[in-house]
């Protein structure tokens, strides 16, 4: 006991000493085997080979690109009150009333009816030499006048042209023809016109309306133009509206102050 007290020192650095040597003497062996591992991991198979895709879904991003390609329109005058807003005004009987529910667009196009270019076969006669004579009915619906529009009648031979047409031939015989043949001056068509008074034959040329004007919660009665034609004029409210157009469909104003114009539609199921 007395020998490891005085040279407990020496005998704790010894093993020491010892601890290091057996550490250097296996480190080689750890390089070697870390150098090994390292090798075959770098030089040991890898499976690259992908897996397949699978179908994308591009539904959303189709969509997105039709809704793009689509122009975005907004209205801001009918749905949006943040930048128009909506006046009211007082009438004379002292109810209120949207001042946009008056003047041209609050005119309702209540009807409209077809304007024909007819053409009948009246009648045939015979002249004094026995030619035959044709007696055509001409009537002009779309007529700027009533006048002009009215039924008139004329006597016409076969290859005579005249205002409204050119007679071709006649169709059966002469003197009492089944159908006649004419051809219209102003569309060069070919018209088949029978030898019937009752059943002319006829074109729609022109439309006319009847309209209606009407204030919201307004006591007397609303004002209604009859019969309506293109030319014609309605006064709203003190001011002068030209109708410029008419169709099946629909009717146009132009306002005689500064031709800006509406276009009204008309609701035939209404």
């Amino acid at each position: 006991m007395d020998f490891i007290k005085r040279h407990y020192e020496k005998i704790l650095l010894g093993v020491v000493l010892v601890g290091l040597v057996g550490a250097l003497g296996y480190l080689p062996f750890k390089i070697s085997s870390e150098k090994e591992t390292l090798n075959q991991m770098t030089t040991g198979h890898i499976d690259s080979r992908p897996k397949p895709l699978t179908n994308l879904d591009l539904t959303i991003a189709e969509a997105s690109l039709k809704r793009a390609a689509v122009p975005v329109m907004y209205d801001f005058f009918n749905t949006n009150k943040l930048f128009n807003p909506m006046p009211w005004q007082k009438a004379a009987d002292g109810h209120l009333y949207r001042r946009d529910s008056t003047g041209p667009t609050a005119v309702a196009v209540t009807n409209i009816t077809p304007l024909y270019l007819k053409i009948s076969l009246d009648a045939v006669t015979l002249s004094a030499d026995g030619t035959p004579l044709y007696l055509f009915g001409i009537e002009r619906q779309a007529a700027l006048t009533k006048e002009k529009a009215r039924k008139t009648s004329e006597y016409v031979k076969v290859g005579e042209k005249k205002s409204a047409f050119y007679f071709k031939d006649v169709q059966g015989p002469p003197a009492a023809p089944t159908n006649v043949v004419i051809q219209l001056n102003d569309t060069s068509e070919t018209a088949i016109v029978p030898n019937n008074k009752e059943t002319p034959w006829k074109r729609v040329d022109g439309y006319m309306a009847d309209l209606r004007y009407e204030l919201p919660g307004q006591k007397t009665p609303p004002k209604t133009w009859p019969n309506m034609r293109v030319g014609g004029t309605l006064d709203i409210n003190g001011e002068k509206y030209n109708i410029i157009a008419i169709s099946k469909s629909e009717v146009i104003l132009s306002a005689a102050t500064n031709q800006k114009k509406w276009t009204l539609k008309f609701n035939s199921s209404a």
